[in-house]
């Protein structure tokens, strides 16, 4: 059998098998009889766990008036977006209708929230409505700080060699055109990520290793040099991927550049500025040549948070996350207010397989509180990252707060090996699993 019959004979059991899936999750879970509630739930934000949130809400609630609030008119699979960045899939393959996904019962304000006020229980659209809320729920994603970086604009993403896969499907193909230029041309290939928390902190590494191994296969070894710049002194939180990261980059010639934060780029010279700190805490700067430079800005919750009160007041001052309960998602001085994946203040947990675990969270924690008890989940700090080393392979990582490896298939994928079914978790079956979640039904 050919290598590329094998890969689609294997594509195929595993796309039978997540249409399995997605087929035994159509019809809800048998659940309690509804609560009764005239409570006026809102949800600022109706990306993944938002949409997810009101989906279970509607099903657990009789009387409830649930508001989501959320002014983009596209939905945007965001797992999606590596793929769509090395060429492997178009555009559209992460593209939606917000409407598309939100559950009969849920009214949708399409504006986006302008403010929050915890004291009156208020949130104003951008509008000029001011809705009163029993519970609020947190969940309008993050916000890119492009500006930050001197020199950088989104306008540049697909030309000079830039690209800059986060912003979102558009700029992912754009990526793809100035990064398949390098992959057949060759260069200095110079990939980073910010120094602050971000959104699945394995995308950085997965554009990177998809761009070496296309670049293998077009111009060739020899031809194109692959640099890593990380403001961290580590490749990965977890301590044993990051090794496995260090010697894989090792073997594939990937030069990992510690402490380097980058702050210019000059698209018409094509050098990028970095800040620098060594091992021993000096500071410094240092200018770096690129032909292909991948751009991820400093992330932050969005201002409507940050004015709200709502932020941590001696964490993560600079980029204003909710002050939540690790455990329970739940605000600490606002109980009335949840948080939820991008905007929590937690120590880990900003990708779309922690809104799987942490939606049920809130949901439970939610429902205890109308009824005037205590909910009984927690989130442990679940996240899932199926971090692509190749095209056709990739390591199921998942971990929790304590960096402890919490394998969902335990002596079947071993999570620090480079496996062909990783790979087509990711590609098939993801986003199967995503659209059920946003259903409520997984």
């Amino acid at each position: 059998m050919t290598l590329d019959r094998l890969v689609a004979s294997r594509r195929a059991f595993l796309g039978a098998a997540a249409a399995g899936m997605a087929a035994a999750s159509t019809g809800f879970p048998a659940r309690a009889q509804k609560l009764q509630t005239k409570a006026h739930i809102v949800i600022i934000g109706a990306g993944a766990a938002g949409t997810a949130l009101a989906s279970r809400l509607v099903e657990r609630l009789e009387g409830a008036q649930i508001t989501v609030l959320d002014g983009r008119a596209e939905h945007f699979y965001q797992p999606g977006l590596s793929l769509v960045a090395a060429g492997l899939k178009p555009a559209s393959y992460t593209l939606s209708r917000t409407t598309d996904w939100l559950p009969r019962g849920v009214t949708l304000i399409a504006e986006p929230a302008a403010a929050i006020d915890p004291v009156a229980k208020t949130v104003a659209t951008a509008g000029g409505q001011v809705l009163s809320y029993d519970f609020l729920v947190v969940a309008p994603g993050l916000v890119l700080d492009h500006d930050a970086i001197e020199g950088f604009s989104l306008d540049l993403v697909g030309k000079n060699g830039i690209g800059a896969l986060y912003a979102g499907p558009d700029y992912a193909s754009q990526t793809w055109e100035a990064a398949s230029k390098f992959t057949e041309e060759g260069g200095i290939g110079l990939f980073t990520r910010p120094a602050t928390e971000m959104k699945c902190a394995g995308a950085p590494l997965k554009h990177t290793f998809l761009i070496e191994d296309i670049a293998s296969r077009t111009v060739g070894k020899g031809k194109y040099e692959m640099h890593y710049a990380v403001p961290q002194t580590a490749l990965f939180s977890v301590p044993i991927v990051a090794e496995k990261v260090r010697m894989l980059f090792g073997e594939r010639g990937i030069a990992s550049h510690y402490g380097h934060t980058l702050k210019a780029v000059d698209p018409g010279r094509r050098r990028a500025t970095f800040a620098t700190t060594d091992a021993a805490g000096v500071t410094g700067t240092v200018e770096m040549p690129y032909d292909y430079l991948h751009v991820i800005p400093p992330q932050r919750a969005p201002d409507v948070v940050r004015q709200s009160g709502l932020s941590w007041a001696d964490k993560w001052i600079d980029q204003g996350w909710v002050e939540v309960d690790q455990k329970t998602l739940r605000h600490r001085r606002f109980p009335e207010v949840f948080a939820l994946v991008d905007v929590a203040g937690v120590p880990k947990g900003k990708t779309a397989a922690s809104v799987k675990w942490q939606v049920p969270v809130v949901e439970d924690h939610l429902l205890a509180a109308i009824s005037g008890g205590e909910g009984t989940l927690t989130y442990d700090g679940y996240t899932s990252c199926p971090l692509i080393t190749r095209v056709g392979r990739a390591m199921l990582v998942e971990f929790d707060y304590n960096n402890n490896l919490v394998p969902s298939f335990p002596g079947v994928i071993a999570p620090l090996e480079e496996l062909w079914i990783s790979w087509l978790m990711k590609e098939v079956a993801l986003k199967a699993t995503y659209n059920a979640m946003l259903r409520g039904r997984a």
